[in-house]
């Protein structure tokens, strides 16, 4: 194969950043088609990339059939049944984060995808980050020693939409904001979370706690993982003042600290406001590399045949921790991880 005929199934913001994405640096692949309910947001898109076909769902996507992977990039409680009929159709998937809301769903979505013999990459993006990885490799170098507790912060600046409001929609802001971070923590610990204890709050949009009564925007989860180390993820969203996607990894010779809010080194101070750092305002402009990379990738395993890096093992094991999680916000005590 060597040109890989791309269907985005979503036409949201996101999609339009892995449709630009292909567009301008993957000439390995191709966007060909675009899917999504609201007919008119999917021929926007289509106009934008400059494409021909659209569809309004994705069954009738797969019948017409002429491409050969998916990008997901729809709300999580839709990711099960378009993932499914994907694979029984033959098609590669990229599925954004979340993988799914249930086990269950996890479990039937890499099991049509092995049965079918088609690749299956989640969107944890930050493994593809140019700063995170050359972390990963110094942590694995020994760098600051052994790896002895691990943070993970995730903020987002405004709302999701409203879909990801109802925590049986969504799993919650820690599936929708800080799956990231279950991942990023797992991934520089190599090791699943073995326990998680979880307090959340809804502070900035009691607004919202009529409709949605489970609904929070900041949370803080303790974990432990099996190989004895200790992690923890504080999620907040909204927080207004930019976009914040950091780390902190302390050693037993050192510590070592991934991520900035700032965008770049330059600063100016003035005397009315002081020292100004501009900040990133969206995961758009934060990890634009990571979202190259993790495309790239995709399409080359797509090419060459060979596994993901990201599988949807790696997806399913941060859902096993959020929903446990959640499960101990709503109890409020400590519990061991259901995988």
């Amino acid at each position: 194969m060597d040109k890989v005929r791309v269907c985005l199934i979503g036409a949201g913001r996101v999609a339009k950043v892995h449709g630009s994405n292909v567009k301008t640096y993957i000439p390995s692949s191709e966007v060909v088609a675009v899917v999504d309910k609201d007919e008119g947001v999917a021929r926007k898109l289509a106009e934008e990339l400059g494409i021909a076909h659209v569809f309004e769902d994705h069954q009738k996507a797969l019948c017409w059939g002429r491409f050969d992977a998916v990008v997901v990039t729809t709300p999580t409680f839709t990711h099960h049944q378009i993932v499914v009929d994907a694979a029984r159709a033959g098609k590669h998937m990229f599925c954004e984060k979340p993988i799914a809301l249930t086990l269950q769903e996890a479990d039937s979505m890499i099991e049509e995808c092995n049965k079918n013999g088609v690749k299956l990459q989640i969107g944890f993006m930050r493994r593809f980050d140019p700063e995170f990885t050359l972390a990963k490799k110094k942590v694995e170098e020994k760098i600051i020693g052994e790896l002895l507790l691990i943070k993970s912060t995730g903020r987002g600046p405004g709302l999701p939409p409203e879909w990801a409001w109802d925590i049986e929609k969504s799993g919650g802001m820690l599936a929708e904001v800080a799956s990231h971070d279950f991942d990023a923590l797992m991934w520089f610990a190599q090791s699943r979370l073995e326990t998680v204890e979880a307090i959340a709050a809804n502070y900035r949009c009691p607004e919202l706690k009529t409709k949605y009564p489970h609904f929070y925007d900041t949370a803080v989860v303790v974990g432990t993982f099996y190989k004895g180390k200790m992690g923890i993820i504080d999620m907040s969203c909204p927080v207004n003042y930019g976009y914040d996607a950091r780390m902190e990894l302390l050693g037993s010779e050192g510590v070592m600290a991934v991520g900035d809010t700032r965008k770049n080194s330059l600063s100016y101070c003035t005397r009315e406001k002081g020292i100004i750092h501009p900040q990133y305002l969206s995961w758009q402009q934060r990890f634009k590399e990571a979202y190259i990379g993790e495309l790239q990738h995709f399409i080359q395993a797509v090419i060459s045949n060979t596994p993901p890096f990201v599988s949807g093992e790696d997806g399913r094991r941060c859902l096993a921790a959020i929903i446990s999680s959640n499960y101990s916000i709503q109890i409020g005590k400590r519990v061991r991880v259901v995988y």
